[in-house]
């Protein structure tokens, strides 16, 4: 049995009634971080995850540049590189035309220039690590955590401007347990709970805004491969196509390890509407592609699926909405509360890639909440600064993930762009820079330097 199959010991679960600084609703990598953080910054924490650990999440599984410095921070770099996992030397794109062009990561190049490549590896070992060290960490400054418990109700005190979030209630084994209902108090609730979190549905329920728009949804699927042709080693690239049965999503390869890949399609709800009417599930798309496809079934020909690994979910989009009711991408904090990661929208639109987004905000939520200033219940303008502060770090990003993303439903705009890519250096490094380094990408909207990088000579 691998050390992430076996199961986590977190301790005697607290009193009903108890009250701690800090509650954090749900244990991923994002609540991990942020129950971490603050029980590091002096917070009694408590940490709820709804499963029991070890637990699989289905994801794409690359754990970019962005998320090392965190998990380095938090003691769980050298974890992950202790346990079987694929170094990223490299980003392949492909259009629909059959055209591709390898964008390396050199390593080399991340210290000098402020980059990082990164990890993959699947998220029922990555998960299990940061859950595990982070829980330590919890616990080492005077904190619980829970596992199994099922948050049934969020508790709001106070009326219009006024209201605010004050603690949970919940169940271990989840609503129809027969275990009975735990409540618990706080100064601060954070929501790290994923695309459907309670805590981030209060939040925004509470000021009658959106807590959903298909717009800004993306559907995912993924399964797990052995022996898929052109993969085979522990370092290497991953891939992401852009084919004419999945436009305007994409259909990724992500070696997790030596012989196994991540195999998955995203695409927008939205857009799976327009183009198939929902007649066509995304397992169904991803079929035909690894059966059918001239390009992908010639590598699928020796390949076997892992029994199980199947799976699909939602990721809301962090891209910037058209008349926003009040702060982008949505609202993700109030009195009493904020909301972190997947449950604050903050997934890149064009990568899809969330994880360093969630570490990046977990870590922000101890930097706005201070257990002695706010010992009495975290304000609604400390909230207001959060969410300033988030789209302040993350806002140019997004909005130029987004533009990539919208970029690339045009089909002739892709197959040219990475034909042009493939037959010029130039484009290459300058695609190299704009993933590793994200100030990079804001020469992809300067006029002069696409009309010299692509047009001339």
């Amino acid at each position: 049995m691998e050390e992430w199959e076996r199961p986590i010991e977190t301790g005697q679960s607290p009193e009903s009634g108890s009250h701690f600084d800090v509650i954090v609703v749900g244990g991923g990598p994002a609540g991990s971080a942020a129950a971490a953080y603050n029980a590091i910054n002096g917070c009694k924490v408590l940490l709820i995850e709804k499963e029991f650990w070890p637990r699989d999440k289905a994801c794409g599984d690359a754990v970019g540049g962005k998320s090392l410095s965190h998990v380095e921070e938090l003691g769980v770099l050298e974890m992950i590189e202790g346990t079987p996992h694929y170094s990223v030397d490299s980003i392949v794109f492909g259009s629909a035309n059959g055209a591709e062009v390898k964008v390396m990561l050199p390593k080399e190049a991340y210290e000098e220039m402020g980059m990082q490549s990164g990890y993959a590896l699947p998220r029922v070992q990555f998960d299990y690590m940061m859950f595990k060290r982070c829980s330590e960490i919890v616990r080492q400054n005077g904190g619980s955590v829970i596992q199994g418990f099922a948050v049934s109700d969020v508790a709001i005190e106070g009326d219009g401007e006024a209201k605010s979030i004050v603690g949970v209630s919940g169940k271990v084994g989840g609503r129809r347990s027969i275990e009975p209902e735990l409540s618990f108090t706080s100064a601060l609730t954070i929501g790290a709970g994923g695309y459907n979190c309670p805590i981030a549905r209060a939040i925004t329920e509470s000021y009658g805004e959106p807590f959903r728009d298909d717009e800004h949804f993306c559907g995912g699927y993924r399964e797990y491969w052995e022996n898929v042709g052109g993969l085979e080693e522990a370092e290497g690239p991953i891939e992401i196509h852009f084919i004419d049965e999945v436009l305007p999503g994409y259909f990724w390869l992500f070696p997790v390890r030596k012989g196994v890949v991540n195999v998955g399609i995203g695409m927008l709800i939205s857009e799976q509407r327009k183009q198939t009417g929902m007649k066509k599930s995304l397992k169904q798309i991803q079929k035909w592609v690894i059966e059918e496809h001239p390009r992908f079934k010639i590598r699928f020909a020796n390949a076997t699926m892992i029994p199980k690994s199947a799976r699909g979910w939602q990721l809301p989009f962090g891209s910037p909405r058209k008349n926003a009711p009040s702060y982008q991408p949505r609202r993700s904090a109030m009195a009493g509360a904020m909301a972190v990661g997947d449950a604050a929208s903050l997934i890149d639109p064009f990568s899809g890639e969330g994880i360093g987004n969630a570490l990046l905000s977990a870590k922000m939520t101890s930097i706005h909440f201070d257990h002695e200033a706010h010992s009495a219940g975290f304000p609604g303008a400390a909230a207001v600064d959060y969410m300033t502060d988030l789209w302040d770090t993350l806002g140019k990003e997004l909005t130029n993930s987004s533009r990539l993303q919208k970029m690339m439903k045009w089909k002739r705009l892709t197959n040219w762009f990475v034909k042009k890519a493939s037959k010029k250096d130039e484009i290459a490094k300058m695609m190299s820079e704009m993933i590793a380094s994200k100030d990079a990408q804001q020469n992809l909207w300067s006029p002069w330097f696409l009309f010299k990088t692509l047009i001339l000579p």
